[in-house]
């Protein structure tokens, strides 16, 4: 008998402690789950903030610390892509225009690029390599020339500027921190073909670079680390020369192991290609670049070819979901040479603070200094990423982001690391319908980034 009522009384516990927690709303749950959040040894000296609202209503759900800005992350990259669409157009495209003079003599051909960064990607069949190269060979035929002086481009409006504040100097050489010019080419990267030796410590050969690189050259000084310690080389490259160091380690007893560097130069890579190509067809193209930030006698030039980008649509979509810097950083100098004088980054932060301003978020909670979120400079609210998104829901471009949104944990959202940094960013509809708005940063935590990141599944998991 005594043993019944135990199992009794055990069972009441049961269905009392169950009972109140589905009789919990979600406000309490998500509540409950970050109070446990905040308790982990991983978060020790950290500072965290979850922003959750009611997507149809914009109530708020759950609030801690929306107001501080935070480093985001690539959670800033929906600001970048929602300011882009207000402050570009939906049916914004870049181009970029080929002409050419001709005169007493060999003929100049003329560049007029407009910043696209998709130029010479391999994400869309008419942006590849071999698309733009043959191409612009036709087209060039056509023409009739057979020798070019010179070859120039127009950069007015376009500032050299091409690694925004706070990019650290292990970031800038490595593919990750390609910077914008006003002409890009290849999304201003390279690969670097590694082979290393069969000992822990041996030298660390570098192979070949895909494409070959033009007046620029790399120095290994990798050595190989154990088996399974995966890709530990970084790319150095000192401003004042034109060869690049590559430290750090690779595994032992690879013969062709990959890593990505930056293009200090994608218009002289370009021209490279580019003649090496025309030279096939009999059509001779030096392979010096000379860039003018002046205007030009354009008058005097004859446009023969236009390369249209991807819509903007497109564009947002790789820029969520593969989180190319690149994309950010263009889109950003891109408003700001619409909107003002010159494309200097800070000038196309500023149009998106004053944008943001006139409906009502505060500048403040807009402290940016790039478009991908890649410095640690920056500083945002999850208040202000919130809002963002909010808005975004009402517009007729509303697709375009939802759709660019990576799915993480069963949940669409914008995911962002740099060291130290974890957030989430987007969008979710739970079981029953009820559909939230969401960020949740975490800066200065301690411990694994893999560990971090199930903790703060759990606590959005509430919304499920």
């Amino acid at each position: 008998m005594k043993r019944l009522n135990q199992k009794i009384t055990l069972t009441l516990a049961f269905l009392l402690v169950h009972t109140f927690a589905w009789s919990q709303t979600v406000p309490e749950k998500v509540a409950a789950a970050y109070q446990a959040f905040e308790q982990d040894p991983q978060l020790q000296n950290a500072i965290t903030s979850l922003y959750i609202t009611d997507a149809k209503t914009g109530k708020v759900v759950f609030d801690k610390n929306s107001r501080i800005g935070l480093a985001p992350a690539s959670t800033m990259k929906l600001i970048t892509s929602i300011s882009a669409y207000e402050l570009l157009g939906t049916g914004f495209k870049y181009e970029t225009k080929f002409a050419y003079r001709k005169g007493k003599g060999p003929a100049e051909l003329l560049m007029l690029p407009g910043g696209d960064p998709t130029l010479g990607s391999w994400r869309w069949p008419e942006t590849k390599e071999s698309a733009v190269l043959q191409g612009l060979t036709k087209s060039l035929q056509k023409t009739g020339v057979k020798s070019f002086r010179n070859v120039l481009v127009a950069n007015e409006g376009w500032n050299d500027e091409t690694v925004p504040d706070g990019w650290m100097w292990q970031d800038i050489a490595n593919y990750y921190g390609a910077g914008p010019a006003k002409l890009n080419w290849r999304e201003n990267q390279y690969d670097v073909i590694l082979q290393s030796g069969t000992k822990i410590g041996d030298p660390v050969a570098i192979v070949k670079t895909v494409p070959a690189l033009n007046g620029y050259t790399l120095h290994s000084e990798l050595t190989a680390a154990a088996a399974g310690t995966g890709d530990n080389a970084y790319i150095y490259f000192p401003l004042s020369t034109s060869a690049a160091t590559i430290r750090g380690t690779i595994p032992v007893n690879e013969r062709s192991f990959k890593i990505s560097g930056a293009m200090p130069s994608a218009a002289r890579q370009f021209v490279a290609t580019l003649s090496d190509t025309l030279r096939t067809v009999g059509i001779k193209l030096p392979k010096s670049v000379t860039e003018h930030h002046l205007a030009l006698p354009y008058a005097d030039y004859t446009v023969f070819h236009t390369i249209t980008s991807p819509p903007l649509d497109s564009v947002i979509y790789w820029f969520n979901r593969r989180s190319i810097n690149l994309y950010g950083e263009a889109l950003v100098k891109t408003i700001a040479a619409k909107h003002t004088p010159d494309s200097r980054t800070s000038n196309g932060l500023k149009e998106i603070r004053a944008f943001w301003k006139e409906r009502g978020l505060p500048e403040t909670e807009l402290s940016m200094v790039d478009g991908s979120g890649l410095s640690p400079l920056n500083r945002v609210t999850t208040h202000a990423q919130v809002q963002l998104l909010q808005h975004a829901r009402l517009q007729p471009w509303y697709n375009g982001i939802y759709t660019s949104l990576p799915t993480f944990n069963g949940m669409k959202m914008k995911s962002g690391t740099i060291r130290g940094v974890k957030g989430f960013c987007g969008y979710h509809k739970s079981a029953d319908g009820q559909e939230y708005v969401f960020s949740f940063i975490v800066n200065n935590y301690n411990g694994s980034a893999s560990a971090l990141v199930k903790k703060m599944y759990k606590v959005l998991d509430e919304l499920k």
